[in-house]
């Protein structure tokens, strides 16, 4: 075999002694998860905002946008639940580039996953100890789940990951929202597959060991766009689309029908600077059709400190070294607009 064994990755066990979860921020995550439950229930009338970088490459510049997230959120929490973005995993198409911070806890060095994990949960653990918010991060890889779910409110599964069958499964037994994207093609029948497939009971492998599930009535629908057959952006947030999504929910009698848009990705062809545009009509057709109002329930948004981006070795602080971001001033004016007018 062409396999070559770097290092030995610990058990689960011991990595989470090795960077704990304290009291104090369980009973933090404990309120936060029963509040972001109510909201997919369709309990609560918050709109929900998941917000952040596109890739969390510096534990830094991330805690200080976390905790610049807490001060607004303090202010529009009333009407807004503010989860942010701290996606560590990075999906590469081609499997070239950086892949975040579980492969490369620093960008400028070689790849060392398991300091790549004991990073990550420093980060959540900072990022909640000073901030007082829990996290959203994206399940790449279904073996690194039992890493890092006990600091989490939110998990999301990528275009690329939401056909697997192993996604599928290992979101039936997570008892958090699981927010599952449109697959790159932007067939809606297989998010809504995958959606059906989560919230069932199943039995199959995980970590060693058979297990069943109980089912996770919280997974709910992302849309985020697509590409074409020549690689060209087609965006899903119209309030056709929008329209579309909430009748198949209601044909395929899902539990908690919720949708998320994300407003960035091929929704926006990746510029960036479109997300609030692309915000602002969405709301516009939550507010032309109660059955939207109902089933759109909250958005993702792609946001850092500095606007846009920079290559892998630039350092200028809190700037995205993957996909290009919106700004810290334009995100702030946005969640302002969105606090007004979900």
């Amino acid at each position: 075999m062409s396999f070559e064994k770097i290092r030995k990755i610990p058990g689960a066990d011991e990595i989470l002694e090795l960077v704990p979860m304290r009291p104090e921020l369980k009973e933090i995550k404990a309120k936060r998860d029963s509040e972001l439950r109510e909201i997919i229930e369709g309990k609560s009338g918050k709109f929900l905002i998941i917000v952040g970088p596109c890739s969390a490459n510096d534990e830094d510049p991330v805690c200080d946008f976390v905790s610049r997230l807490a001060a607004l959120n303090e202010k529009l929490k009333d009407k807004l639940f503010i989860v942010p973005r701290v996606y560590t995993n990075k999906p590469r198409t081609t499997g070239e580039g950086y892949m975040g911070m579980l492969h490369q806890p620093n960008p400028d060095e070689a790849a060392n996953m398991l300091d790549g994990i004991l990073s990550i949960r420093r980060m959540h653990a900072r990022a909640i100890q000073e901030s007082g918010l829990t996290a959203a991060d994206e399940m790449l890889y279904t073996d690194n789940l039992i890493y890092c779910e006990d600091m989490l409110s939110y998990i999301a599964i990528g275009a690329r990951s939401v056909e697997d069958q192993q996604h599928r499964l290992t979101a039936s037994g997570i008892d958090l929202p699981v927010g599952m994207k449109n697959p790159t093609s932007g067939d809606f029948n297989v998010m809504f597959n995958s959606i059906q497939a989560s919230q069932a009971s199943h039995t199959f492998i995980y970590q060693g060991s058979e297990v069943r599930t109980s089912g996770n009535p919280l997974s709910h629908a992302v849309l985020r766009g697509s590409v074409n057959k020549h690689g060209a952006s087609l965006p899903n947030y119209h309030y056709e689309d929008l329209t579309l999504a909430a009748e198949m929910y209601e044909k395929r009698e899902l539990k908690n029908p919720a949708i998320i848009v994300d407003v960035n990705h091929s929704n926006s062809g990746k510029l960036f600077a479109e997300q609030p545009r692309i915000a602002k009509e969405v709301l516009h057709s939550r507010k032309y059709s109660d059955r939207l109002r109902r089933m759109v329930r909250g958005l993702m948004i792609e946001s850092y400190i500095e606007e846009g981006s920079q290559r892998i070795g630039g350092h200028v602080y809190g700037m995205s070294i993957t996909d290009p971001c919106l700004g810290w001033k334009d995100t702030e004016a946005l969640l302002w607009y969105i606090a007004e007018n979900a």
